[in-house]
């Protein structure tokens, strides 16, 4: 009989063994792909945000504005400029930009703000302020107001958790809520009724703002009320207006939300007397992976000299991606831990059954069985053994991965409010289904592969007459 029908066969002699040996494996699959799977997620979630709610993958500069971000060092929006840019085969547009800062005042409250001039419909490409728009905001009379209502009372329970908390989708506010499927076309209503917000956008040359979700609650603002600002102009002037409130947007980055300002780019211009400058130009991508970056960096580097620097990603937001890389040494030093721990569960395991077989080799080996096909017939086992569970582990992990990607774990209370504090929003995604499953799974099956070399070592060192009194 060949070797491989021979370990199928005997797995299944004893049901309880294979059981208890595929879960070891199951379990060290599972564990290490969710851990992944979250820690990935997480960190993908938090640059993400970053990235596409502000600076964008690469931007053009003033070479002195990076260092010091005053309004002087800024630079000719020139159509010479645009085309060596636009030239480059990875550049598809170009986002304009004018950032400062001022002081914001509405009634007794003021606070400094971040002043962002924005192009309306090119950020459409980059940050998408319009799909930012609060749409529904959970305050504790709109709550109050939603339960007199005739309501489940699993939406009563979610109104609670997430009180005071703002929402700019349909989506984002059903899957928080927990709204059950079915239930969209009664509750929805409710909701809007209730807790919805009337917002709008602007265009260009509009005397309309948008501010922060957090900068709005913090200044009392509403849609339709003035916001002043007062801050430093090109070449010593004064930057001084007043603007209406046309919306109010919710950005995911918790330290931008509370304090971020939108008005048109040449509005912008016009507060800072600066027309026709800006103070960056945020470069929209056709591929947007580490190696096209470093590409298209090294390329508009080449041809854009001094007054211009180009500056990527990473280095416009180096305090995060040093303090990501560190927390990614750390999880990766808990996912060797776990690994560790794993290893030694599965070789126990394989230990026991090596034990609790010693008697059926001596028997094999002494009624003519060559050593040789022994070690082989237990080598498909432990191959066998080690496909189950990986493949139990798999297929019980990309549904709970999946689920999670759809529905991440949203902090609450003072554990949000210590994301929050470190300039993150509070929740944990999942990493969508990636080629860290196969590198998960390969670790697993060299533990495995490794653990078998002890049986092997048994039976080739096994005495056939102490084996037969086991």
């Amino acid at each position: 009989m060949k070797n491989y029908k021979m370990a199928w066969r005997n797995l299944w002699r004893n049901r309880r063994r294979t059981v208890i040996t595929s879960a070891s494996v199951f379990f060290a699959v599972f564990f290490a792909m969710i851990m992944r799977s979250l820690q990935l997620g997480t960190y993908d979630s938090m640059y993400k945000n970053i990235i596409e709610s502000y600076s964008g993958y690469i931007q053009v500069q003033n070479e002195e504005f990076w260092e010091n971000k005053i309004v002087d060092n800024v630079f000719n929006n020139t159509a010479e400029l645009q085309s060596r840019i636009t030239e480059d085969k990875n550049v598809e547009d170009l986002i304009p930009r004018f950032e400062s800062f001022a002081l914001a005042s509405s009634g007794s409250r003021s606070k400094g703000v971040m002043v962002m001039g924005i192009d309306p419909e090119k950020e459409k490409l980059l940050s998408d302020v319009e799909s930012r728009l609060v749409n529904y905001r959970l305050t504790d009379e709109a709550i109050d107001a939603i339960k007199a209502e005739d309501i489940p009372s699993y939406l009563a329970k979610n109104l609670d958790l997430f009180r005071d908390k703002s929402y700019s989708s349909d989506g984002s506010l059903q899957i928080d809520l927990g709204i059950k499927e079915g239930d969209e076309e009664t509750l929805m209503p409710v909701l809007t009724r209730y807790a919805g917000v009337d917002n709008s956008y602007f265009s260009m040359g509009e005397d309309k703002a948008l501010v922060g979700d957090r900068l709005a609650r913090y200044l009392g603002l509403e849609r339709g009320d003035t916001i002043i600002l007062l801050g430093q102009a090109y070449h010593g002037h004064t930057a001084a207006g007043k603007y209406v409130i046309g919306g109010i947007i919710k950005i995911p980055n918790p330290e931008l939300d509370n304090k971020i300002v939108y008005l048109p780019v040449d509005v912008c211009q016009t507060l800072y007397y600066a027309p026709g400058m800006l103070t960056s130009m945020v470069v929209h991508l056709k591929d947007n992976d580490d190696d096209a970056i470093e590409g298209t960096l090294a390329r508009l580097d080449s041809k854009l000299d001094s007054p211009y620097r180009v500056l990527a990603w990473k280095e416009m937001n180096e305090t995060l991606v040093q303090q990501l890389d560190a927390d990614d040494k750390g999880g990766m030093i808990m996912i060797g831990i776990l690994y560790l721990v794993i290893a030694f569960g599965v070789f126990g395991t394989v230990l026991m059954m090596t034990a609790e077989r010693r008697r059926e080799f001596g028997v094999l080996v002494a009624i003519g069985m060559q050593k040789t096909k022994l070690t082989g017939v237990l080598v498909y086992e432990m191959l066998y053994l080690g496909l189950l569970g990986i493949l139990a582990g798999v297929a019980i992990a990309v549904p709970s991965i999946i689920y999670g990607y759809y529905h991440p774990i949203h902090f609450s209370a003072s554990l949000a409010k210590v994301w929050e504090d470190y300039g993150f929003e509070p929740v944990m995604k999942f990493q969508w289904i990636d080629k860290y499953f196969i590198s998960q799974s390969l670790v697993v099956a060299i533990i495995v592969l490794v653990a078998a070399i002890y049986p092997l070592i048994k039976i080739r060192k096994m005495k056939e007459v102490n084996a037969l009194k086991a």
